[in-house]
């Protein structure tokens, strides 16, 4: 590599959409119609698209693959990068909270995602890449400060 070349990692939007469902919390995920992990629940989200602001990105992939267009307020979450947490290389995501309070809003899985559907925080499914440490953030997050 020569001097003043640097390696660059793809840069992810994901969304962990909760919502209150009266006896607890749902998370929205969906199943992976695509390699890596196809078949595998994860949250939506997807690669930015050049120049794209994250935030923006994280509203479009949800829509695209969920069928929720969500205009309500979206939270940073975290930022996750750590090496291998996508076998197609090194890849950094921007995670975001959406709040949807008691909504009952229809989804449906579209784009890359076959199916997309909401779970109970306390029986989730077996998530691909990191997604289970971003869920776990972002509830914790809402532990300490729900607004």
């Amino acid at each position: 590599m020569a001097s003043g070349d640097h390696v660059r990692p793809a840069v992810t939007a994901d969304v962990v959409a909760v919502r209150e469902d009266g006896d607890g919390r749902e998370v929205l995920l969906i199943r992976r119609g695509n390699d890596p992990f196809r078949g595998r629940w994860a949250l939506p989200g997807g690669f930015l698209d050049a120049l794209e602001v994250p935030e923006h990105a994280a509203r479009r992939e949800l829509e695209e693959e969920t069928g929720l267009g969500w205009v309500g307020p979206l939270r940073l979450v975290g930022v996750y990068g750590e090496p291998g947490r996508d076998p197609r290389g090194w890849t950094i995501s921007c995670a975001y909270l959406a709040a949807v309070g008691d909504a009952d809003l229809a989804v449906r899985g579209g784009d890359d995602a076959a199916e997309a559907a909401w779970h109970r925080v306390d029986a989730l499914p077996d998530l691909a890449f990191d997604h289970a440490v971003i869920v776990r953030d972002t509830l914790a997050l809402l532990e300490d400060d729900p607004g």
